[in-house]
């Protein structure tokens, strides 16, 4: 395992763009916390977006993990490019003839897979507790500490991504086409639902089914968290609207998303054993 993990750490790190890319994620990660600068001092209204809950404990795990999981894009770059310059510089077929087999050359994708997702995770969670620490008005161990699903839901939700940004590279081959394809997905599940709604299923049923698409699924592990803040729930009361959602992260949500990743590993498995290489 460890030298399946120490071939592909050497693939992308002398891979400049990857390099760029992976150093750049993180950095971005980062620039949460300049959220906690955003401040309006208009005449006698002042405004200052830490003060407004969103880095209290357990509030924060949700905000966090919602928050930086549309960054994930750039680790996707990463892994589709990776497998387009497998094909390109011809190292898959290299590597065959110096002995690793085609299961092995994707559990060492799947491995580095497994790592992005853990080492995002890990990072998240640690520069949360350095935010909630500094801003949160509650510190209780017993408070920090819940709420700690919204860190699972985020790693099984790279997970799955990556898994299926790892299945486009080797389908199509060219990192473009591939990313290309991702985004034509995206736009199929919304042509989908929106035919499913106009001619089929009322609101509740066309949810349902589309929670059992890959993106959509995958989406759906961190509803957006900005209707539990104080402030909104205010507002929403002030106009009697009921805000009371279910932001609750269900073992049936992180079990549709492990079938979609364990699909996509073996889907990419499949392809990779049948084609000439």
């Amino acid at each position: 395992m460890l030298r399946l993990l120490q071939i592909e750490a050497i693939k992308l790190w002398n891979n400049r763009a990857s390099r760029v890319l992976i150093i750049a994620y993180f950095v971005l990660l980062t620039t949460i916390a300049l959220i906690a600068a955003i401040k309006f001092d208009i005449g006698p209204v002042k405004f200052h977006l830490a003060e407004q809950g969103i880095f209290n404990f357990p509030y924060i795990w949700h905000f966090n993990t919602f928050i930086a999981a549309w960054f994930k894009l750039f680790l996707a770059v990463v892994i589709v490019s990776m497998m387009a310059n497998e094909y390109s510089n011809k190292t898959i077929k290299q590597n065959l003839i110096d002995g690793l087999s085609k299961k092995e050359f994707i559990g060492s994708k799947f491995l580095t897979v497994l790592v992005f997702s853990a080492v995002s995770t890990a990072f998240v969670a640690i520069m949360s507790l350095i935010l909630g620490y500094a801003y949160s008005d509650f510190t209780e161990f017993n408070v920090v500490f819940r709420d700690l699903e919204f860190l699972l839901a985020y790693f099984v939700k790279h997970l799955g991504f990556f898994s299926f940004c790892l299945f486009l590279g080797i389908l199509v081959k060219r990192s473009a086409f591939a990313l290309g394809f991702l985004v034509l997905w995206q736009f199929f599940e919304g042509f989908v639902r929106g035919m499913v709604r106009w001619k089929v299923l009322d609101s509740d049923g066309t949810d349902t089914l589309m929670s059992f698409f890959p993106l959509q699924s995958m989406f759906n592990l961190i509803d957006e968290p900005f209707t539990r803040l104080g402030a909104v729930k205010s507002i929403a009361d002030q106009l009697d609207t009921s805000l009371e959602l279910d932001y609750a992260v269900t073992p049936l949500k992180l079990i549709i998303v492990l079938a979609w990743t364990a699909f996509f590993i073996w889907a990419s498995y499949k392809l990779l054993k049948r084609r000439d290489l």
